[in-house]
């Protein structure tokens, strides 16, 4: 019915726990590893999935050589992050649901529950986040940038599922700090490159999908806002506005660092290449 790619590097606390969730949906598991140094690699065998190993440039880079690349042999593709599971209320339902969709439907979404310090951040606009996770080979391609890449679809039209799947990293703040740092330079390079709708891009429309309304939000709204105002502005926005004041200390936490460590970082590297000599 589906095949699953996962990208993975050093995921040997999470990757057994995101395929065991999709045992009963599939046996077609590809794991496209960048050449981990813990178990990751023996822990993919073990649940019987098919390892790929190639050096990493970007998520867009690696999912997409691997559609490209992979003997895929199923009317369906699922990608999951290596820290991400399928709750069984949404494998049952994926399980139910998809063998039955007409042709015309060729891209599925669920919604995305994440969990930050044990907690599940509901508020300040992170639930639902709706994710365009499943969709037809042959169909879904990856668009090329440096980061927030999505699936883009040929043809068709997308349905949405009911249940969630769960985003949960057990990896501590120091390993989300340094993740976050790779994030903001892939970020920066992504507005440098004033990176332009093209062929193989989602749209930037307000009225769209979320992605494509965020989209149309961040080139529309949040970069016309003045260099470091705007990660005190998205702060008041998420925290205050949009309730995540109610997520408790994980998520203060979580909302000051998403605006004033990622946010803020993301505009220190644009001012740095814009503004500043380069070394000599």
């Amino acid at each position: 019915m589906l095949s699953l790619i996962v990208l993975t590097h050093n995921e040997e606390i999470h990757l057994e726990r995101c395929l065991k969730s999709v045992a009963d949906l599939t046996r077609h598991i590809f794991v496209v590893d960048s050449f981990s140094n813990d178990a990751t690699v023996d822990i993919a065998r073990l649940c019987g999935a098919q390892v790929a190993q190639r050096p990493f440039k970007n998520n867009a880079d690696q999912f997409q050589w691997a559609l490209d690349n992979l003997p895929f042999n199923t009317p369906w593709i699922l990608r999951l992050d290596a820290d991400e599971y399928l709750t069984p209320e949404l494998a049952k339902e994926i399980q139910e649901k998809l063998p039955s969709l007409p042709p015309e439907i060729t891209g599925v979404y669920m919604k995305r529950r994440m969990f930050f310090l044990g907690k599940w951040i509901r508020h300040g606009t992170y639930y639902p986040l709706w994710l365009l996770r499943i969709f037809r080979h042959g169909v879904g391609k990856v668009e090329s940038r440096w980061m927030d890449e999505h699936i883009v679809l040929d043809y068709g039209q997308t349905m949405r599922l009911e249940h969630d799947l769960v985003d949960d990293n057990h990896k501590g703040l120091i390993f989300w700090s340094n993740k976050h740092i790779g994030y903001a330079r892939r970020e920066a390079l992504d507005y440098l490159e004033k990176t332009q709708l093209q062929q193989g891009q989602i749209a930037s429309k307000f009225w769209g999908h979320q992605e494509e309304r965020k989209r149309w939000l961040k080139e529309n709204l949040y970069y016309r806002i003045p260099l470091f105002v705007r990660p005190f502005l998205y702060f008041i926005y998420r925290y205050f506005l949009r309730l995540g004041i109610l997520d408790g200390l994980p998520g203060f936490i979580f909302h000051f660092l998403q605006a004033f460590w990622y946010r803020f970082l993301v505009d220190a590297l644009i001012f740095e290449a814009k503004y500043l000599s380069p070394p000599k």
